[in-house]
């Protein structure tokens, strides 16, 4: 596994900071939450991955080149 440089662990630190709301686009993980469940970003761990708070109660990360979610505004949802 190819770990993110640290300048793209910072951008995504900046991008994603915590409390940040998201929505799951893609995650191929047979524990992923249904596509469309929001969540609230815990945190930016060393390998970019976003540490999750899923509204389903889930805690399964979403990880950097792998998955795919996208920001959400409370207007948005």
């Amino acid at each position: 596994m190819n770990f993110p440089s640290r300048k793209i662990v910072e951008r995504v630190r900046r991008e994603y900071p915590a409390g940040t709301r998201v929505e799951l686009v893609r995650m191929d993980d047979r524990q992923a939450p249904p596509v469309g469940t929001l969540g609230t970003v815990e945190g930016v761990d060393d390998t970019a991955s976003l540490l999750m708070r899923w509204d389903n109660g889930s805690h399964l990360n979403v990880v950097y080149g792998e998955d795919v979610v996208r920001k959400v505004t409370e207007e948005g949802q």
